[in-house]
């Protein structure tokens, strides 16, 4: 997923989030759009930090199956030496 479509994503989730707080309290959805906004941008940042984090492990994942690979490459050579 892009950047752009996570936060917008996340950041539709608060609005939903709010107008479902709203709702429960039985208040006037369109009363107060700042407190939307407030939600929508939590939310939205929320979004930003979940991609980077999704980004940074992605790269970890990386290098950890590189480094198990090499280990692996050089587990079968040590038993090709002893075999010969």
């Amino acid at each position: 997923m892009s950047l752009i479509s996570n936060i917008v994503g996340f950041s539709l989730f608060g609005l939903a989030a709010r107008f479902g707080q709203l709702g429960i309290q039985k208040r006037n959805l369109f009363d107060n759009p700042g407190g939307h906004a407030i939600s929508m941008i939590v939310f939205g940042y929320a979004g930003y930090w979940a991609y980077q984090w999704d980004q940074r492990a992605a790269v970890l994942i990386a290098q950890k199956r590189a480094e198990i690979q090499a280990r692996r490459e050089q587990k079968e050579a040590a038993a090709l030496e002893v075999e010969a």
